[in-house]
């Protein structure tokens, strides 16, 4: 391996450093996992605590100045709560602004083994209507008071089955809104119809928003790496929009979004709610979201997203949609058919995200199907890859071997023209040419690994189906790093607290790999420097990837092994040069008739 090769490694280990830190989750700290509900609402009430109570009734009071003459008389009233049950969640609901209180999906459980809730705690639930009234109001729905026919508190949904619950809010003595759900029971989403009856006197602009305010929970034990993964999403016209908030006490916002808007959301890592319209076109959709710190380190970002739609003023005007309230599960929102799976992310659109889409997330299914492990998936997955790119580290490996073997031939050029650099380098490419040795060949198969990590980190960053699924003894979690131990001190730079047993073991066979392949006593560096700044890189990535590359490194060593066997003791050959026919248009010119001048 000459210069020029170093130079080639040194250069993509520099880039996939840079790539590793800028996309590397930052390790918990302390006890991050405030995000669950408890603390969440202890630091709520504590502000309650700090702000003085106004009397009831100028409360009241303020409410129906606030409201005007249409909905003032909305505001008092018992309010009454229900329940519907599927086989995927539990939702409670509530009169108080015909509102989703909570959201609990069965089939999940938080960090601390909690039923998943993906509402936020807001005492007026979720799912809201927001408009201007003819005198000069913005009224929100959330306070007001519904009522509801039906009795049942708890209405429980089998398979296809389907309920409707409508919400009546009685505006005066010929307008109303009516607000009616749609439940199925074998889908994460619920269907909701707005029915508008003489309603033209009272709404403003020609227009209303239909919106989410509260976000969606945490639920993951490391809040910084849940917050890195959050965002709020548009999709309008074919494209995708998102904003995102990075510095704490940001606010960001986007309201320019116009015209076809397919569905609007926020997500954080695993879990979604998106918003989307049936039957009319929308005029606008906007977003707008915060990241604040919490104690020990945290961190937290909240979303809120709204759709403004065309209020026609047709007698018994009813619009119709959407609301998806689930997991990120690759199949589950592709089935919807409206791009839903962008809110995903899978990497770059260009080149990573259909190595994700169609490599990657079918063979996983795939071999999901025969295999209950996820663990012994990515071996599998590991050595369908090595198979894969077999043929081209076979053919890196035999041309490092020939570079090896030429070391004391290009010892000697250099010593003879070490005051002549120009002619010392045609005299090695002379020896490469010679020799039929590519002093690319080993860094070939790297750049064509890159693109897989990348897709690979994507995928174990944000698949649904590595979360909380175990392999081996302490490795519990294939999504978050496997933790073996925790440091006394920081490693500074990287910021490392704890060590990651996978990212021990895969810098292990990479440093093995590396001291079989390198022998030239100049690059005794990159023996072990490479090994320490990947090992260091891995520490906080989903244990997942470093089982995939630990794997994969292990198959690269008896690969090593087995050509250095092979070709033991193999004599250095030159090769015969290929004979030189002419370009095409010599050739064609050669088949032609000569003519006599």
């Amino acid at each position: 391996m000459d210069k020029n090769a170093v130079i080639g490694f040194v250069l993509i280990g520099l880039v996939l450093m840079v790539w590793l830190w800028m996309n590397a989750p930052p390790p918990p700290e302390g006890s991050q996992a405030v995000t669950d509900s408890l603390k969440t609402a202890v630091i709520r009430d504590t502000m309650k605590t700090v702000a003085p109570a106004e009397p009831a009734v100028h409360e009241a009071q303020r409410d129906r100045d606030t409201l005007g003459k249409y909905f003032s008389h909305l505001i008092t009233g018992k309010s009454k709560s229900l329940s519907v049950r599927t086989p995927n969640y539990k939702a409670e609901l509530s009169t108080k602004g015909g509102a989703i209180r909570s959201w609990q999906l069965s089939h999940y459980k938080t960090w601390d083994q909690y039923p998943v809730d993906l509402l936020n705690d807001t005492k007026n639930g979720d799912f809201h209507l927001l408009f201007y009234t003819t005198d000069g109001k913005l009224i929100d729905t959330k306070n007001l008071i519904f009522q509801t026919a039906e009795t049942r508190q708890e209405i429980v949904i089998e398979g296809k089955d389907s309920v409707k619950l409508e919400f009546i809010l009685p505006v005066g003595n010929r307008s109303r809104i009516i607000k009616t759900y749609i439940f199925s029971g074998d889908l994460y989403s619920f269907d909701v119809l707005y029915r508008f009856e003489g309603m033209n006197d009272v709404i403003a602009n020609f227009s209303y928003q239909i919106t989410w305010e509260s976000g969606i929970r945490f639920v993951e034990h490391n809040s910084v790496d849940e917050s890195n993964q959050a965002k709020a999403i548009a999709f309008a016209g074919g494209e995708v929009s998102e904003i995102n908030a990075t510095s704490f006490g940001e606010v960001v916002k986007d309201s320019s979004i116009s015209g076809r808007v397919s569905w609007i959301g926020t997500r954080n890592k695993y879990f979604a709610v998106v918003l989307i319209p049936r039957n009319k076109e929308s005029k606008r959709a906007s977003m707008e979201g915060i990241r604040t710190p919490l104690p020990d380190a945290g961190a937290k970002e909240s979303y809120s997203v709204a759709l403004e739609m065309p209020y026609l003023g047709n007698p018994g005007e009813t619009d119709r949609f959407t609301v998806f309230l689930g997991p990120l599960d690759f199949d589950v929102i592709k089935d919807y058919g409206i791009g839903l799976e962008n809110m995903m992310s899978l990497g770059a659109a260009w080149i990573i995200r259909p190595i994700s889409e169609y490599v990657i997330i079918p063979i996983f299914k795939f071999l999901r199907m025969f295999i209950p492990n996820y663990g012994i998936v990515l071996i599998i997955f590991s050595i369908l890859i090595k198979i894969a790119l077999h043929p081209l580290t076979r053919t890196s490996m035999r041309s490092m071997q020939k570079m090896q073997a030429l070391q004391p031939m290009m010892t000697e050029v250099r010593e003879k023209y070490k005051d002549d650099p120009q002619k010392m380098n045609q005299q090695v490419m002379r020896l490469y040419k010679e020799y039929g040795v590519n002093p690319a060949g080993g860094c070939l198969p790297l750049l064509l690994q890159l693109p897989i990590l990348y897709a690979l980190w994507a995928v174990f960053s944000s698949a649904i189906e590595l979360r909380q699924a175990s392999f081996v003894l302490w490795i519990t979690d294939l999504s978050i790093p496997d933790i073996i131990m925790k440091l006394p001190f920081s490693i500074p730079l990287f910021n490392i607290h704890e060590l990651s047993g996978l990212a021990l073991l895969m810098g292990a066979t990479m440093f093995i790999q590396q001291k079989m392949s390198v022998k030239d006593p100049r690059q005794k560096m990159m023996v072990w420097m490479m090994p320490l700044l990947m090992t260091l890189m891995f520490n906080a990535f989903p244990s997942g990837m470093n089982l995939y590359y630990f794997v994969f490194n292990l198959l690269s060593i008896g690969q090593q092994a087995w050509v250095n066997k092979q070709h033991k003791g193999e004599p250095l050959r030159k090769v015969e040069p290929k004979k030189n026919r002419g370009g095409w248009i010599a050739r064609i010119a050669k088949d032609l008739p000569q003519t006599k001048r």
